[in-house]
């Protein structure tokens, strides 16, 4: 029973030890693309930094900045609460192991008195012949034999257990001293970002001066949000039309030969002139809804059933970037707006790609950049802020197919594309759809 105990908690921490060691993975992975895209940051905040005027970008960047130095600053607490875990269960391991190695070390120092006071051949053979009969005699022996292999067992439970508390406890240390580094990696990170936020007010406070201009930039922002907005719905609406009455014509069309079928099924059974008539009228056709209309054909709805089977695991629209302002209402320089979509910050000329394949439905341009609009079933999806298109409507598209460039802004020296996802008009918070970076 004692062995079956030590057998189920050994097998217990091996599980516990080997969850931690995944966790324990994936934060450092997490923490280590952080580092990354802190020194992108870092480099692309210096060349700005050439410039005496503080710009917009250089605001931007400080943010970008801060939010990920926060997020790194959680990761490394979840690592230090993760350690602390480890720590109080090797501590836990440690004591117990001292606990079995006290009782082995005690059972093994009875035996050792009692081998003590029957060492000589003598006194063994004379436990072994004051037995009453022969088959206790031989029980006897087989005693003295089972005593010293279970002596020798024992002998060997002691070392076993002497080097897994040694290892134990050499884990533990290390698992300190990993401890150690990253309570002082907080403190510096923390550090860090007092500096960076001081550095952001000083630009907050820099760029006031240019007040004026921000929140007339800031307008000017606003305005093309909207017509972005309103040229997606425009489209949708115009798409959604456009399906629904190739649908409903259809649909009459196929009314129409039912009826004639009637008709003349009537005339072949010699009914009346009236009933022949009534026979011949189309059944009225219903008027479909925006979803039924996008997905009335077979190739549309499969379409848009794979779209769907994908959500969670759509490339993003740009190789590689940053969410610098997510999906939903906020307020910018004290201007309240409402993002459709999700704004990510990408590197220079950086491709903008189809998130799946469909159809472009039309390539419009607003303000001087290009957005284009595709159709995966009942699904859109729209790509703003382009600097130059490379493709045009009514062409097919794979997933990852390169779109156009994105544009940089000449003001705030930022390239960011601008992502949508709406539903047969229904607007949709892209970032849940797409794969996790």
């Amino acid at each position: 029973m004692k062995f079956i105990k030590v057998l189920l908690f050994a097998v217990s921490v091996l599980g516990v030890v080997q969850v931690h060691a995944q966790s324990s993975a994936e934060l450092k992975r997490r923490k280590e693309k952080l580092n990354s895209e802190l020194a992108d940051l870092n480099r692309e905040y210096e060349e700005t930094r050439k410039n005496k005027k503080a710009t917009i970008k250089q605001l931007n960047i400080l943010k970008a900045q801060i939010a990920l130095r926060e997020e790194k600053i959680t990761t490394v607490n979840s690592e230090i609460r993760q350690l602390n875990g480890q720590i109080n269960e090797n501590t836990n391991t440690v004591h117990t192991l001292q606990g079995q190695l006290d009782q082995l070390k005690k059972e093994y120092a009875a035996m050792v008195v009692f081998a003590y006071h029957n060492q000589s051949a003598y006194n063994k053979m004379m436990f072994v012949f004051a037995g009453k009969d022969f088959n206790q005699a031989y029980k006897r022996l087989k005693y003295l034999q089972q005593f010293g292999t279970y002596r020798e067992r024992q002998a060997a439970s002691i070392q076993g257990t002497q080097k897994e508390l040694h290892v134990k406890i050499n884990q533990l240390d290390r698992t300190k001293n990993e401890k150690s580094n990253l309570l002082e990696e907080q403190q510096k990170e923390r550090e860090t970002l007092g500096k960076e936020r001081n550095t952001q007010t000083a630009v907050v406070n820099d760029l006031s001066k240019q007040e004026g201009t921000l929140k007339k930039q800031q307008r000017t922002l606003m305005a093309q949000r909207r017509q972005i907005d309103r040229q997606i719905q425009n489209a949708i609406a115009r798409e959604v039309e456009a399906a629904r009455r190739k649908a409903e014509a259809e649909a009459r069309a196929e009314a129409a030969r039912r009826a004639a079928l009637a008709a003349e099924k009537a005339r072949a059974e010699n009914k009346s002139a009236a009933e022949i008539a009534e026979a011949a009228k189309p059944k009225p056709i219903t008027r479909s809804t925006a979803t039924e209309a996008l997905t009335a054909t077979p190739e549309a709805a499969k379409l848009n059933n794979d779209f769907m089977g994908n959500r969670g695991l759509l490339p993003w629209p740009v190789a590689t970037g940053q969410i610098i302002q997510d999906f939903g209402p906020y307020v910018s320089d004290g201007i309240r707006n409402d993002n459709h979509g999700i704004d990510i910050r990408t590197s220079s000329g950086a491709a903008a790609r189809a998130v799946f394949e469909g159809t472009v439905i039309s390539v419009n341009d607003i303000s001087g950049s290009y957005m284009v609009l595709l159709r995966h079933g009942s699904y859109i999806t729209a790509y703003a802020n382009l600097r130059s298109v490379s493709v045009s409507a009514g062409q097919k598209v794979n997933t990852r197919q390169t779109l156009g460039s994105v544009a940089t802004d000449p003001f705030t020296g930022e390239t960011v594309i601008h992502f949508e996802l709406n539903k047969a008009g229904a607007i949709v918070n892209p970032k849940t759809w797409l794969a996790s970076q």
